[in-house]
């Protein structure tokens, strides 16, 4: 099953870094009764997502704010240690993004998005997407045809896209 709009986000439990290291999450948890963006990359520290897709979304996350979004996630198949490294580095925790490692790739694959680029050594790894969900359920969905560019999946694409 490829994800598409109208379609139930699955339950996943990803992973994060809470105070004590690292800690699942539900993503259940994190979108019922809310309204959220849910943007998901090929890997942390790579090339486009983080010097363009990253970066667009801590352009925008105050004009999701403002349009009533409870949470912007990023979501990599990456371990959680990694993902808060990122997510300090490049200022997306500073701007309120949640960082979330889908270490074994459950939830990509669960979505449909799962890709290989062995050339680059990106093995069972995410399509470049993003989504707006309401209590789970998928609103607007842009994906990318091709993971080494950031058009239709960046901050401001999905922005203009959501709903008045």
């Amino acid at each position: 099953m490829t994800l598409s709009v109208g379609d139930k986000l699955p339950d996943a439990t990803l992973l994060r870094m809470g105070a004590d290291g690292p800690e699942s999450v539900e993503l259940s948890s994190l979108t019922k009764g809310n309204r959220v963006v849910i943007f998901a990359l090929p890997g942390a520290y790579t090339g486009t997502c983080t010097t363009a897709h990253v970066p667009s979304f801590i352009r925008t996350k105050p004009e999701f704010d403002k349009k009533g979004v409870d949470a912007v996630i990023c979501i990599s198949v990456n371990d959680p240690f990694v993902m808060d490294a990122w997510g300090e580095s490049t200022g997306a925790a500073a701007a309120g993004i949640t960082m979330l490692g889908d270490a074994e790739g459950t939830f990509t694959r669960a979505v449909g998005m799962s890709f290989d680029a062995p050339p680059a050594g990106l093995i069972n790894r995410s399509r470049r997407y993003a989504l707006y969900a309401e209590d789970g359920v998928v609103k607007v969905l842009n994906a990318e045809e091709n993971a080494g560019v950031c058009e239709t999946s960046g901050g401001e694409a999905l922005l203009a896209d959501l709903p008045a």
